[in-house]
C-alpha cells in the first residue's frame, strides 16, 4: 500500500466524517403544543416549516389550550405554545414559563349540526328543548366562549341536555357522530368538517371572537428554531393557510 494511497484514505474519511457533523448540525426536532383547534392548520404549517428547514422534524400536542398549559407547568416538553385563550398563555409568561407572546390568528363561534339541519335550527334560542347539545368542557376556551355567546343571547342550556367534549375537536365529532344534534365550535371546525355538518352563523352581536397566541417556551432546548417557528406562524405563508383554513387576522 503507497504512502498516498493510505494518505487518499484518510483524507476521504475526513471528508465523510465533516459531512455527517454538518447534517447532524443541521437536524432537530421542534415539539409544538398546540390548541385543538389549530391540528389542520398548525399540521399544514408544520410540513412548510419542514420544508424550508431540511432536517427539522416538527412534532404536536394537539388538546384543550388549559390542559396544555397544565403539562407545561408540570414540565412536559415543548417548544412552543399555541393558545386559543391568552388567558392561560398570559398565565405561563407571568410565571416565567413563556416568553415573547404574540397574537397570531382568531376565530368565532359557529352552531354545527347534522347534514341538512334536520332540527331546522336557525340561531342559539332554538338549541333550547332541541336534543343533545355538544359543548367544550365549561373549564377550556372553547367551553367558555360558548357559554358567553349563549348568555349574550339569553339562552340557558340544562345540563341535562348538553354533553361536554374534553376539547373542540371532541365537541365537533359529537355532532358529526350523530351523540348530539348539534353544538358550539370554531368557525375553523365547521371548515374542517366540510359535508359532515351544517354550518349556522351566530350573529356578531352574540358572538365572541377568540385570541390565538403563540410564544417560545422558556425551557425549550432550541431558542433558535423555536423562534424560527413563531416566525414561520406569523409569517405571510402561515397567515395564508390559518386565512385558507377558516381562521381571522389576529384581533
Amino acid at each position: 500500500m503507497t504512502r498516498a494511497f493510505v494518505l487518499s484514505l484518510v483524507l476521504l474519511t475526513l471528508a465523510s466524517c465533516s459531512g455527517d457533523d454538518a447534517d447532524e448540525e443541521g437536524r432537530g426536532t421542534l415539539t409544538v403544543a398546540a390548541a385543538a383547534s389549530l391540528s389542520d392548520a398548525f399540521t399544514r404549517i408544520g410540513e412548510d416549516f419542514e420544508a424550508a428547514h431540511p432536517g427539522v422534524e416538527v412534532t404536536f400536542t394537539f388538546d384543550s389550550s388549559s390542559t396544555l398549559a397544565a403539562q407545561i407547568v408540570e414540565g412536559a416538553p415543548a417548544d412552543v405554545y399555541a393558545s386559543a385563550d391568552p388567558s392561560d398563555l398570559d398565565r405561563l409568561r407571568r410565571d416565567g414559563l413563556v416568553r415573547d407572546v404574540e397574537v397570531f390568528a382568531g376565530n368565532e363561534l359557529v352552531v354545527v349540526t347534522a347534514p341538512g339541519n334536520p332540527e331546522g335550527i336557525r340561531g342559539l334560542g332554538d338549541l333550547v328543548g332541541v336534543g343533545v347539545v355538544a359543548l367544550c368542557g365549561s373549564d377550556v376556551p372553547c367551553g367558555r366562549y360558548a357559554g358567553q355567546a349563549l348568555d349574550r343571547a339569553g339562552v340557558a342550556l340544562p345540563e341535562s341536555q348538553v354533553t361536554r367534549g374534553q376539547n373542540v375537536t371532541a365537541t365537533l365529532t359529537a355532532v358529526s357522530d350523530g351523540d348530539a344534534v348539534a353544538g358550539i365550535v370554531y368557525a375553523s371546525d365547521a371548515v374542517r368538517a366540510g359535508d359532515a355538518v351544517d354550518t349556522v352563523a351566530i350573529p356578531e352581536d352574540r358572538n365572541v371572537v377568540a385570541g390565538y397566541p403563540i410564544g417560545v417556551v422558556a425551557a425549550t432546548a432550541d431558542a433558535e428554531l423555536a423562534d424560527a417557528f413563531v416566525a414561520h406562524v406569523l409569517g405571510a405563508d402561515g397567515q395564508r393557510v390559518l386565512d385558507e383554513l377558516g381562521f381571522l387576522p389576529a384581533p
